[in-house]
């Protein structure tokens, strides 16, 4: 059995009468790719949030390698392993390419303008192009954040968490809002990062194609419940996952 390098026990939040994510428990391989998908409303975006301190479980635990960092601060869980892309790119929107990078590797929370000392720190540098090589921004190095396409701002997003070296990369619905080649080019960079090993990738998606493609496994997620777990072929079948989510063909 593979180790565990992510798992939530028992999770539970509610906001006022609601229950946003209700007894949810999942394990996460290290060096897997894993999808978590549901309906709008599911409770996708609260798990997440969970699991990277931005908001604080009612009940259960998050474990990471082996750690339980449930109370831990944002800050804490980005520097113990875990980075997030979101569903809008939170970027430095006057910053060039690399210079949000180099940033966020000065940063303590890696978002933040609040950076320690200067940029011309050499580590810096060779850490951003290395990343900037990985998701093809290299040639982008001297945009301005704010100019760059839609998909360019995904991908810089992403390197904005992977630049940090995380041990487990979330990225939450990466191909929202992009055209059908750049879905493409999107969905070949998340499992080209996977592929060259080392990282553990969770991805939110709403395109079961994309997921079925890319993913070991996926977890369906209802009304803040974990409906079902499995292969795409299983979840493709599963009679719940088609009622709560799928919808019946020519339905």
């Amino acid at each position: 059995m593979a180790k565990s390098m992510l798992r939530v026990e028992r999770l539970r939040k509610s906001f006022g009468g609601v229950v946003a994510t209700d007894q949810v428990s999942i394990d996460f391989p290290a060096e897997s790719l894993t999808a978590v998908i549901g309906p709008n409303g599911a409770g996708k975006t609260t798990f997440f949030n969970l699991i990277t301190g931005a908001i604080r479980p009612d009940e259960g635990e998050v474990w990471l390698d082996g750690e339980n960092i449930v109370g831990c601060s944002e800050s804490e869980i980005v520097k113990k392993g875990i980075g997030r892309a979101f569903q809008v790119a939170k970027l430095f929107a006057s910053l060039t390419v690399e210079e949000s990078l180099r940033g966020a590797l000065q940063s303590p929370l890696g978002r933040s303008l609040q950076m320690h000392g200067s940029f011309p720190l050499r580590q810096t540098r060779d850490r951003a192009f290395e990343v900037m090589e990985q998701l093809g921004l290299d040639s982008k190095a001297t945009t301005v954040a704010g100019n760059l396409s839609h998909g360019d701002q995904k991908l810089l997003d992403i390197a904005l968490a992977l630049v940090l070296k995380p041990k487990v990369l979330l990225l939450d619905e990466p191909v929202a809002g992009m055209g059908p080649e750049e879905r493409e080019q999107m969905i070949d960079t998340v499992y080209r990062l996977w592929q060259k090993g080392g990282l553990t990738i969770v991805l939110i998606e709403h395109d079961m194609d994309i997921v079925s493609r890319v993913s070991q496994r996926i977890h369906v997620l209802s009304y803040g419940r974990l409906l079902a777990e499995g292969t795409a072929d299983q979840i493709r079948t599963n009679q719940a996952v088609i009622e709560a989510y799928l919808g019946t063909p020519g339905a």
